[in-house]
């Protein structure tokens, strides 16, 4: 699982996890296009079903759609059928969408096991972790300790996660909005994952 890579440019991927959502998920694309920033959305295929318009506006922005599963599934605990069941529906799902399958994953909970590797390494994905996990947005634990638990994970090459689906995501909107502008001011530029990962082999 990568949670940053190496680099001497001042990069960083801001991630969201569990949309779309009809409410928060556009927002971030408003927040995200205001400082032309990139991200990278692992999106949930049931979801997706709900939202197909948001994917396709988020893509058409520049920004990657990433396979979160069809289900929000803990993937330890299925066969490895399942696993590919829950992984696969969503591919379906977003190359239609898009016109091309995901080639970056987060496993939901960040739980994942040997079956789960072998099958993403069979597949060809990148499995990508978060160095921020203290910011812990998905608890709703206030708009002032979510940016400072990710400011202070921050350095070169950074992956960052947060969180615009599954109940009020408001703090997480708000904590963004604030990020993005402080990020830029210290001469960050934001991107995909896939972008930086590209960064870390040249």
């Amino acid at each position: 699982m990568i949670n940053e890579v190496v680099t001497s440019k001042k990069v960083v991927a801001l991630t969201f996890d569990d949309g779309p959502n009809s409410t928060f998920t556009p927002q971030v694309l408003e927040i995200l296009a205001d400082e032309d920033a990139k991200a990278t959305f692992f999106m949930i295929g049931e979801h997706i079903d709900k939202c197909p318009e948001i994917v396709k506006i988020a893509n058409e922005q520049g920004h990657e759609i990433g396979n979160h599963t069809f289900t929000h599934a803990k993937l330890s605990g299925l066969t490895p059928e399942q696993i590919l069941v829950e992984i696969e529906a969503t591919e379906a799902i977003v190359s239609r969408l898009i016109g091309r399958n995901p080639i970056v994953f987060r496993p939901p909970y960040l739980d994942y096991n040997d079956r789960v590797v072998t099958i993403l390494n069979e597949k060809g994905y990148v499995m990508v972790g978060a160095q921020n996990l203290e910011a812990q947005d998905w608890e709703q634990p206030g708009v002032e300790h979510i940016v400072k638990a990710s400011i202070d994970r921050v350095k070169p090459g950074s992956i960052l996660i947060f969180h615009d689906g599954f109940g009020d995501r408001s703090q997480t909107i708000e904590a963004v909005r604030l990020l993005v502008v402080e990020l830029r001011s210290e001469g960050y530029q934001m991107v995909t994952v896939s972008e930086l990962l590209k960064l870390a082999e040249s």
